[in-house]
């Protein structure tokens, strides 16, 4: 049978050289190792069902702007997961990754590879002006640590997300992720031993380790946003549309929570 991660991996629209490695670094062969051992986590594990893909450009730059949840980083492997799998041509969603990822050299090296940069400002507007898919949280730290009984929630948001669209007329593209923080569903977390290690925190679940159960998950992409400006204005300007974008997710977050509500009533009725 043909394999088809190694056919979409060579679909993707990026400048890749002789020997797999594009101009930031990022490694077919990497890609492939990585999107195997997803594939199942994606399909079959989480068996993630998206809705709105269209709402994602084809090609050209876009921002894709969503809420955390989960204990760790499983949204963002899933959202990168779903522009890889789901769209025509394949796309690849360039993330923001925490700084803390660089004191680990193995997952920094593999970081990098895979197109996921530490969230500076300057490699953000480098790869929209490049015309890439860039995959932004803007709560931070801050999303994944929210205890269970507040998954449905938003935390602050900062604002810089919003001045880089408008420095580089990037279209943002708002996603509610629905289910992260069912599958980790955090207790509470540990700051002073993660910060030991160097990480931000460790989530405790019920079964004390992150490990996220087989429940399924869902991703709904929203309408483009796009706001008039440079990027330099004033910050309450910029707080306006920072709030503008988090009300597109929370009623993203809302929809899809009811559609969950749906779900769980039927499988209800029909046992």
């Amino acid at each position: 049978m043909p394999d088809e991660i190694a056919e979409r991996v060579d679909r993707l629209e990026l400048p890749f050289d002789a020997r797999g490695v594009d101009n930031y670094g990022v490694s077919k062969w990497h890609l492939e190792k990585a999107l195997r051992l997803a594939a199942p986590l994606y399909r079959k594990y989480f068996q993630v069902r998206c809705s709105g893909l269209e709402n994602i450009p084809a090609r050209g730059r876009a921002m894709l702007v969503g809420n955390h949840s989960g204990g760790v980083a499983l949204d963002g492997l899933m959202v990168g997961a779903s522009t890889f799998f789901e769209l025509e041509p394949p796309r690849l969603a360039h993330a923001m990754a925490d700084k803390f990822i660089n004191r680990f050299p193995f997952a920094s090296i593999w970081a990098s590879r895979l197109g996921q940069f530490t969230g500076l400002p300057e490699h953000a507007q480098r790869l929209l002006e490049d015309d890439r898919l860039l995959l932004v949280f803007p709560e931070g730290a801050r999303g994944t640590a929210k205890l269970w009984k507040d998954r449905w929630s938003l935390v602050e948001f900062g604002p810089g997300f919003v001045r880089l669209a408008l420095r580089t007329r990037s279209p943002i593209v708002p996603f509610g992720f629905i289910g992260g923080g069912d599958a980790i569903p955090t207790i509470s977390n540990l700051y002073k031993i993660g910060k030991l290690i160097g990480v931000p925190y460790l989530p405790v679940t019920p079964w004390l380790l992150p490990i996220p159960r087989p429940v399924r998950l869902e991703i709904h992409y929203g309408a483009p946003l796009v706001f008039a400006g440079t990027g330099s204005e004033e910050d309450d300007v910029i707080l306006g549309y920072v709030e503008q974008v988090k009300a597109a997710l929370a009623a993203l977050i809302e929809k899809g929570r009811e559609a969950r509500r749906g779900h769980l009533a039927e499988a209800g009725t029909a046992q």
